[in-house]
């Protein structure tokens, strides 16, 4: 009967030590800490709360991991490239280059777009041409591409899963030690939508804080004067400060329309040549400019709507001065009119340093 019971009790001991051994294995559980993502003063009562997904909610690692993702090149084939090759913080997240380089040299064809504020993109269409329905989604396309990191998702993942510190972090951010392209996707988005830039001159000056010069006030009465600049139809009232409206326009660049945009996605003819309007905070940093870094200067962006328009069997209705080129704006409102756009750049987030490597 004893050797029974000293039988069962060493049965019962290793059992716990093997469960214990399981727990080890598995380590220890951890609880993302929440973040509720700050609404700037010139956000909050204009725009709707920020689009965050129920399955992706901001968490402290979730945006820790996205970040060091953002600036690894672990993504790339041949570990060479990260994300912010071609969206640099300096630059406000996009590329001074006309068309940023590949890890195989291959230039792409269009401008690598700012990244800023993309949390009240309540369309939910990403990319020049909205290719991607989702923050998330859009990050799914770059690694794959064989023009930017030519990598494959199961290398990628495999790439992150043999590293000696990735594991820990998605099990923090996310629960498990198991890396996948939905995982990647989700810690990226969630450091992306914290990219919020909403301290320009301009919106000091909403708030009551600093003073237009006489130059930009003018500059602004040209933005918005439907003879003049005519800009707010696609980039917003002053009033709404994302400045775009986050829509598609063929905005008068082409007479032959060769990159399809839009309606290359949609496989709508009538969308042919549409882009994105894009904001126009931080063109300080932006250069070059439209889709295609067509334009190095401001000064060229405006002489193309003051005099350079051309028709196509798709441009927009809102280029209505198409016929006779443009508006014809007078010099001095070019020049007051790049006054006023440089005061909607905000040099307090090209530094900010919870955005930098």
């Amino acid at each position: 009967m004893n050797k029974y019971w000293i039988y069962l009790g060493v049965c019962v001991l290793l059992g716990f030590t093997a469960s214990c051994n399981d727990s080890d294995d598995n380590g220890p559980t951890y609880t993302p800490t929440p973040v509720t993502l700050e609404i700037p003063a010139v956000f909050d009562g204009v725009l709707l709360p920020p689009a965050i997904p129920n399955d992706n909610p901001l968490t402290e690692e979730g945006i820790a991991l996205g970040k060091k993702l953002f600036f690894d090149p672990i993504l790339s084939l041949d570990n060479s490239q990260a994300c912010a090759d071609c969206h640099r913080p300096e630059n406000a997240f996009s590329d001074p280059r006309r068309f940023s380089v590949g890890i195989n040299g291959n230039e792409g064809t269009r401008q690598s777009m700012p990244l800023f504020n993309m949390a009240w993109n309540f369309e939910n269409k990403f990319f020049w041409d909205g290719r991607a329905l989702s923050i998330e989604d859009q990050i799914f396309k770059p690694v794959v591409d064989p023009n930017e990191m030519a990598n494959t998702w199961p290398n990628a993942e495999n790439s992150l899963q043999a590293d000696a510190e990735y594991p820990e972090l998605f099990e923090r951010a996310f629960g498990t030690r198991n890396i996948d392209s939905v995982l990647v996707s989700k810690a990226i988005a969630q450091f992306m939508r914290t990219l919020v830039s909403a301290n320009s001159k301009f919106d000091r000056f909403q708030m009551g804080l600093e003073q237009l010069t006489p130059q930009e006030e003018n500059g602004l009465n040209v933005f918005l004067d439907e003879g003049r600049g005519d800009c707010f139809h696609c980039h917003g009232l002053p009033e709404s400060p994302l400045w775009t409206d986050n829509i598609f326009h063929n905005n008068g660049m082409d007479e032959v329309i060769t990159d399809l945009g839009l309606g290359g996605f949609s496989g709508d003819p009538r969308e042919f040549g549409h882009f994105k309007s894009p904001s126009l905070r931080n063109l300080a940093y932006t250069a070059p400019y439209m889709h295609d870094g067509r334009f190095e200067t401001l000064e060229e962006v405006i002489n193309h709507y003051s005099e350079g328009l051309v028709f196509s069997e798709t441009i927009d209705p809102l280029m209505k001065n198409v016929s006779t080129g443009g508006a014809h704006m007078t010099e001095s409102d070019k020049a007051d009119l790049k006054a006023f756009l440089l005061t909607l750049s905000d040099e307090s987030f090209i530094n900010n340093p919870d955005f930098r490597q």
